[in-house]
């Protein structure tokens, strides 16, 4: 595995605890996806009942007005303030209904939304352990400060280094795509693109420097 790999080249090294946090994510991920890939039952059945008794006091409403029309003479004023009074609630109760129905679905959002933001950190953290990797400073005649960070590795050590940065960023944006596989809503979605164009660029920035190392071992 990844962090394997990394442990036995960079032993005790910060990237490697960050690639066993990404699979522990990747593993928590499997789990989140089998869970937005089944039907809430319980809350589907109590959300029903919920919508039953909605359309069931709505319907005995429609039926006292109508019983009340046939008994009493209602004016034209009274019974546009009736009309009016009907048409609120039957806008209240369709927006209840409207909540009821897409509970299920914003719950399942949610839970896809914090797990999406997890990874778009870790995908910080990784850019954030390749920012003092510079390969310039390898082969620049340019005096170290007290505060510059030490360059430790060789150009070879550098290159693989950045290659499992770019290998942890893509398995990120991997991960991310399991959700717009288990969950179809536009805004997860939405998300992942983000996230995989995140990715993508942070990739971008890792393999420009691994370019710089091989153009000057060819110098």
């Amino acid at each position: 595995m990844l962090h394997k790999r990394i442990n036995e080249r960079f032993p005790k090294s910060g990237l490697g605890y960050v690639c066993v946090e990404l699979h522990a994510i990747a593993q928590e991920s499997k789990k989140h996806c089998e869970w937005l890939q089944e039907p809430l039952v319980i809350l589907r059945t109590g959300v029903g009942i919920v919508i039953f008794i909605l359309v069931l006091i709505l319907l005995l409403g429609i039926a006292a007005l109508a019983d009340f029309s046939t008994v009493h003479e209602i004016e034209f004023t009274d019974f546009f303030q009736v009309l009016d009074a009907g048409m609120n609630t039957v806008v209240l109760i369709g927006a209840a209904l409207l909540f009821l129905v897409t509970f299920e679905t914003r719950k399942k959002q949610k839970r896809a939304m914090v797990a999406i933001h997890q990874l778009r950190a870790l995908a910080h953290v990784i850019d954030m352990h390749q920012l003092t990797k510079d390969p310039e400073r390898s082969f620049s005649n340019d005096k170290r400060t007290f505060s510059s960070p030490k360059q430790t590795m060789n150009d070879f050590e550098l290159t693989r280094y950045l290659d499992y940065c770019a290998e942890m960023l893509s398995l990120v944006s991997k991960v991310a795509a399991l959700y717009t596989q288990s969950f179809d809503d536009t805004v997860i979605l939405t998300e992942v693109n983000e996230l995989e164009s995140l990715t993508i660029g942070l990739s971008s920035k890792i393999w420009q420097k691994i370019i710089i190392i091989y153009r000057f071992k060819q110098t």
